[in-house]
């Protein structure tokens, strides 16, 4: 049983099978086409917080492959009703797929422990992988390889941070953290990835004008993340020199465009004139949450043989080996 947790359940190859795919049909969307390779298939969005990108790109999404999306909030009486191993085990009775938007991200590895129906991280307190997949379609689509691009996350060492970390490791991107100290990824996250790949460049830095010198992404999120509330006016002091505004944009010395994954408190982290630039991927960005989903969602179909490549192949679409 194949999971998508956090970017390390999948290699290199296997991510641009499902990068390739997800792109391969944004065109076909975008020719008025959508194909119905899942028909009568059952999404189960599993969510413990609020969400507007997630939860309607993958209701989205999965309507136009042909299936079915249900959402559950606490009324189904997750977590509090009955033994997780009950529950997990009936809900794989009725859905294909199950999407886990959780506070805790033992959460979604409890239920994916029982491997009885594919578990998809919508967002932890860990990792932010569905995150990263439309984040990688987006900034290729900009430059093409990024191999060897600085991408420079300026903000927190947060769920999306870390889950960007990754996906720059696995494509040859070089990501800079750029923000202060004691909001930097642990250390023994950065040696897990430097572990698994072990030419990533992965920079840590509280100055601006190094982690952002020669960058061709800036990225930003919030300094304050849900469930972190009451830390937001130490935030706000702590990252007020790391706001992502002009000034800050013209240290990287080239043109480099922006990204924020959304919803942006503008003003704080990042003013109007940079968030509606014209050099703002931003919308696309939330877009392609979309394109990049539907692409693992194929992709894991075709893991467990709900799909063929042959059907995929049939309408113009190419699974590389």
């Amino acid at each position: 049983m194949r999971h998508f947790l956090t970017l390390m359940d999948i290699t290199r190859a296997e991510l641009q099978q499902i990068l390739s795919i997800g792109q391969q049909v944004k065109q076909l969307h975008l020719n008025g086409a959508r194909p119905a390779w899942l028909p009568r298939n059952v999404l189960a969005l599993l969510f413990e917080k609020p969400s507007l990108r997630t939860r309607v790109s993958f209701e989205a999404g999965i309507c136009h492959l042909g299936g079915t999306a249900m959402f559950l909030g606490q009324e189904v009486g997750w977590q509090s009703r009955e033994a997780t191993s009950d529950f997990i085990r009936v809900l794989a009775q009725y859905a294909d797929f199950v999407v886990c938007r959780a506070k805790r991200h033992a959460t979604v590895e409890e239920l994916a422990a029982f491997h009885v129906v594919p578990i998809i991280n919508g967002l932890t307190d860990y990792a932010h992988p569905c995150q990263a997949l439309a984040d990688l379609m987006t900034m290729q689509e900009a430059v093409g390889s990024l191999d060897g691009k600085i991408v420079a996350f300026v903000g927190d060492g947060n769920n999306v941070a870390r889950s960007l970390a990754i996906a720059c490791a696995m494509v040859g991107a070089r990501f800079h953290l750029v923000g202060p100290a004691d909001y930097h990824l642990p250390d023994h996250d950065v040696a897990r990835i430097v572990e698994r790949y072990q030419e990533a460049e992965i920079l840590q830095t509280e100055s601006l004008e190094t982690g952002l010198s020669g960058a061709t992404f800036i990225y930003t999120d919030v300094w304050t993340s849900m469930g972190q509330e009451k830390e937001a006016a130490q935030r706000r002091r702590a990252f007020a020199p790391y706001q992502v505004n002009r000034y800050l944009v013209e240290m990287t010395q080239t043109e480099s465009y922006i990204l924020h994954c959304l919803p942006a408190k503008r003003g704080e982290e990042i003013t109007d004139e940079v968030l509606d630039s014209p050099h703002s991927l931003v919308t696309q960005q939330a877009g392609n949450r979309m394109h990049a989903q539907k692409g693992l969602l194929l992709w894991l179909a075709w893991q467990h043989g709900k799909l063929a490549a042959a059907q995929l192949q049939a309408e113009g679409v190419t699974v590389a080996d």
